[in-house]
């Protein structure tokens, strides 16, 4: 058994006290998302979207669904893109959303150890299943949100832009996202090489620094990619000191009219738990669909 299959068994998501230290856990060996309140009645369901390892999801069709196709949402789970977190740190959202209504389609996908670009590769594949995979006729190609934490925020904004990105340009039969939310995003990857976030977890995930690696930055960088045509909510804590609020600024203010920041007073795990504000706020973002 793989370590980290075993930590999971043991319902521990991260990677060790290292990392934990590394994100501010300090002393934790517990995942920071809550346990997940899953509403009798869920359906859940592991599907495969493709042939490696980490290219799998876990769709969460909502109890007592009506007939017919859904509003959709696309969970993208954080970890500065290492490999020592999985889709397991977005289950309490998942959760909380398919109990309001929402088909979610919650994805795993290769960490910055594997060799440029899987990840991005991943996660557009990743994306694109909600086309073809074991609930495609419940997803409402006009009302699906891609919703991404921290990383996954990043990755989050990626989608929402990608087709603007050489060689990643996504197929026509894939609904394109109707609503982008990002929560604590990465949001800004030359800014966060230079400070550094994540002790250059930027750097690691693109494969160098914007010197030396300038055409991965202009494929990778969310700002890089605007506009992006999709309307886009940042949600940001002014307190977190993880993923600092700036990088959500920086990109609001290149973004223009059709991208807005809702700023909250907290931290960078709050996203994580349904019954906080950042949670509320975007549940709030979410009613759109």
């Amino acid at each position: 058994m793989s370590r980290r299959r075993f930590l999971g068994a043991l319902g521990v998501t991260g990677g060790g006290v290292g990392l934990f230290a590394a994100l501010g856990l300090k002393g934790s060996l517990g995942s920071p998302a809550p346990r997940p309140r899953v509403t009798e009645g869920t359906q859940r369901m592991i599907e495969a979207y493709g042939d490696r390892k980490l290219q799998r999801g876990e769709w969460w069709l909502p109890p007592n669904a009506p007939a017919g196709r859904l509003p959709t949402v696309v969970l993208v789970h954080g970890g500065f893109w290492g490999p020592s977190y999985d889709r397991s740190l977005e289950d309490a959202v998942a959760a909380d959303l398919s109990g309001r209504g929402f088909l979610c389609w919650n994805i795993d996908y290769s960490a910055a150890d594997e060799p440029w670009p899987a990840t991005l590769t991943d996660v557009a594949k990743g994306y694109d299943h909600i086309a073809v995979g074991a609930y495609a006729d419940r997803v409402d190609p006009k009302r699906v949100a891609v919703v991404g934490h921290s990383a996954g925020g990043h990755l989050a904004l990626w989608l929402a832009s990608r087709r603007r990105a050489s060689g990643f340009v996504p197929p026509a039969s894939v609904p394109y996202p109707a609503l982008a939310v990002a929560q604590a995003p990465v949001a800004a990857l030359v800014d966060g090489s230079r400070a550094r976030l994540g002790g250059g977890a930027v750097d690691a995930f693109v494969g160098g620094t914007p010197a030396q690696v300038p055409d991965r930055y202009r494929v990778a960088d969310p700002v890089a990619l605007l506009p992006t045509g999709v309307p886009t909510v940042l949600v940001h804590g002014a307190a977190d000191n993880l993923v600092p609020i700036s990088q959500s600024e920086t990109y609001v203010a290149a973004a223009g009219s059709s991208c807005r920041l809702a700023r909250f007073e907290g931290d960078h795990f709050q996203h994580l738990d349904p019954t906080s504000e950042a949670c509320d706020l975007m549940r709030a973002a979410l009613a759109v669909l």
